[in-house]
């Protein structure tokens, strides 16, 4: 405006002067204008760079987080790489140690100073690690020792032979009394003299008697003496051990004692234990003047049975159960009350037990509305439970022969024949055979 005020000439009329104002009030408007749009321009700038900062501190703060998550995965690698490091040096460490000597316990001089014998042979008086406790020192326990100077590294648990653990029962069976047909008496027996104690010891001790220690299940075959006992293993909570007496008699002198006493003490350990001894009249015959080397090693398992049934020490909530079908050949000493205090019987079925029987078997099949098992139960007499289902069987077989939607009760009489001749042929088949 200054500019504008020199350059022109001094106004001398009102005309000129009112010309000079118009033209510098349209100067100062454009430079107005002219600011008012510099303005505007600066101010989107701004914001444009204001917003440019904020995305990019937006991406920083990500990248950040995404570093720090890296980091904290990168340290918990470091801290597992570090442990399996440390493992394989312990494992490594391991590998290069010398191996240890077995040796057992055989005497205790003092509370650093035992006798053992090694594996190989020989005895050492040794001295045993400051970690062992004295107490845990004790005849008959297995240790390791050190090659070189034969000191007591650690104790070893208690080993048993691979058979017994093999008689231990992992699952239990599927049978229950309700299985069990014509044999209510007998359950009831089993069921006070084996499970009562097991399940309501304080009942005996509030009256002050000592429960049963044992059971004997004796009659004919097919009766349903293991079918009890895998009742008894289903109902009960305890473990359950089953052997059959003829894998107690080994060939070598001292083997069949040895396996008798590691059953005993695998049952103590882990009591309350049923032990089920099936066929125990091929370990429990009467003893009589052996003539053979094998005689006597069935006469030793015998004794050995005996003191662990009923000996010096106590074995504690262990209950057996026997079963035989040879009851007249079994010793004596086997049967007296202490080893076995229950001798139940399990005679062949009546035709009311015959027909509990036929009820139990029955149950799954698809039986015709006609059928009368009581007749069924008066025509199989002399049949134990055994034969009851070979019969139920072998009437389903007839029914499927046939081709019919049921099992009828002419498919029941021709199962009762097929069974009776079949049972006739076999014993004709054997006449005149001697059996050792």
């Amino acid at each position: 405006m200054g500019d504008i005020l020199h350059q022109s000439p001094d106004p001398q009329t009102p005309e000129e002067l009112y010309r000079l104002y118009r033209t510098l009030t349209e100067q100062l408007r454009g430079q107005l204008s002219q600011i008012e749009n510099d303005k505007h321009d600066l101010e989107v700038q701004m914001l444009e760079r204001v917003g440019n900062l904020e995305s990019r501190n937006l991406e920083l703060r990500e990248q950040l987080r995404q570093v720090e998550a890296d980091k904290r995965y990168i340290e918990t690698q470091k801290i597992r790489y570090e442990r399996e490091v440390r493992k394989l040096k312990s494992e490594s460490e391991q590998l290069r140690s010398p191996p240890l000597i077995i040796g057992t316990i055989t005497d205790v001089v003092d509370a650093s100073r035992v006798i053992v014998r090694s594996s190989a042979g020989p005895r050492f008086m040794v001295r045993s690690s400051p970690t062992i406790s004295a107490e845990e020192l004790k005849p008959g326990v297995r240790c390791t020792l050190n090659q070189q100077s034969l000191a007591i590294v650690e104790l070893l648990p208690t080993s048993f032979d691979s058979q017994i653990y093999g008689m231990e029962l992992v699952d239990s069976p599927q049978e229950t009394y309700s299985d069990i047909g014509g044999l209510e008496v007998q359950i009831n027996e089993i069921r006070e003299a084996v499970e009562l104690p097991l399940k309501s010891p304080e009942l005996f001790i509030r009256i002050g008697v000592d429960p049963p220690k044992g059971v004997l299940l004796h009659g004919p075959p097919g009766t349903g003496k293991t079918l009890l006992a895998k009742a008894v293993a289903h109902e009960t909570n305890a473990h359950f051990m089953r052997v059959v007496g003829s894998e107690l008699v080994q060939k070598y002198i001292g083997e069949g004692a040895r396996l008798v006493r590691e059953l005993f003490d695998l049952a103590k350990k882990k009591s309350p234990t049923i032990i089920f001894i099936d066929e125990i009249d091929a370990v429990g015959a009467s003893r009589t003047e052996a003539n053979t080397s094998g005689d006597r090693e069935v006469q030793r398992t015998l004794m050995q049975l005996l003191a662990g049934m009923d000996g010096f020490e106590n074995r504690g909530d262990v209950k057996i159960i026997g079963a035989t079908n040879r009851i007249d050949i079994l010793d004596r000493a086997l049967l007296r009350p202490g080893r076995f205090d229950r001798i139940i019987e399990i005679p062949l079925p009546d035709e009311k037990g015959r027909l509990s029987i036929l009820k139990v078997h029955s149950r799954s099949l698809t039986i015709d509305e006609d059928v009368d098992l009581g007749e069924v139960a008066k025509q199989t007499e002399g049949k134990n439970g055994a034969d009851l289902r070979a019969i139920c069987m072998e009437a389903g077989m007839f029914a499927i022969r046939k081709d019919r939607p049921a099992i009828t009760q002419e498919d029941f009489l021709a199962a009762i024949t097929k069974i009776r001749v079949d049972f006739h042929r076999g014993l004709e088949d054997v006449e005149g055979v001697m059996f050792a």
